[in-house]
């Protein structure tokens, strides 16, 4: 199995790159991103994800090893090929995908060609586990000892993401800066001094 190429772009198409090492050109297949990073003539180092099928071996390249993991979990989903997990590769970040996953934002994860809604809710329910090990703080369900009287039941950091959402920013943004917010506050708090601290993490 290859898991590594080291050589010179020899050339960029819409999907894939050639990559000579030592006089063979291998095809990799590649997000977009990857390929915007890739310059033909220049040297490069690609971790290779293998895919042997019935009738091809498959190589697929990446620059980064964070979105190389998101390709292996990706693809552990039922109608996620790889085709479909380069798709959302080259339209969200790695870190992109997992604050939406975290974030249920079934909006964010649906933007890339080839995810419908369906898809997008079973990204969202089957992986939010996985994401959270990516450096993603999951939403502390009652981290704090009781919620604002103006907020609804639930979390302070759910809270503090309802009120970011409502004024007008989107989910995946506002549970991004509310993770943040809380990381730094610490567990115990303040639905209003979360709520400050994520605009203040909005506005850099």
């Amino acid at each position: 199995m290859i898991a590594r190429l080291k050589g010179v772009v020899e050339s960029i198409d819409t999907d894939s790159a050639v990559i000579d090492v030592g006089g063979v050109g291998y095809l990799v297949s590649a997000s977009a991103r990857t390929l915007r990073d890739l310059a033909v003539g220049a040297g490069v180092t690609v971790l290779v994800e293998t895919i042997v099928r019935e009738d091809a071996i498959a190589l697929y390249g990446f620059l980064d090893g964070g979105e190389r993991d998101w390709f292996r979990i990706l693809t552990t989903v039922q109608g996620v090929g790889a085709r479909v997990a380069l798709s959302i590769l080259s339209t969200l970040s790695p870190d992109e995908i997992a604050r939406a996953i975290v974030a249920q934002d079934r909006a964010t994860l649906s933007r890339p060609a080839g995810v419908g809604p369906k898809l997008a809710a079973r990204l969202a329910t089957e992986l939010k586990d996985r994401a959270a090990s990516f450096g993603v703080p999951p939403v502390a369900r009652g981290a704090a000892a009781s919620p604002s009287p103006a907020t609804a039941s639930g979390s302070v950091n759910e809270d503090a993401v309802s009120a970011l959402v409502n004024l007008g920013y989107k989910r995946v943004e506002a549970f991004g800066a509310v993770a943040r917010a809380t990381q730094q506050l610490g567990a115990e708090a303040t639905f209003d001094a979360v709520v400050r601290a994520g605009l203040r993490e909005l506005a850099r």
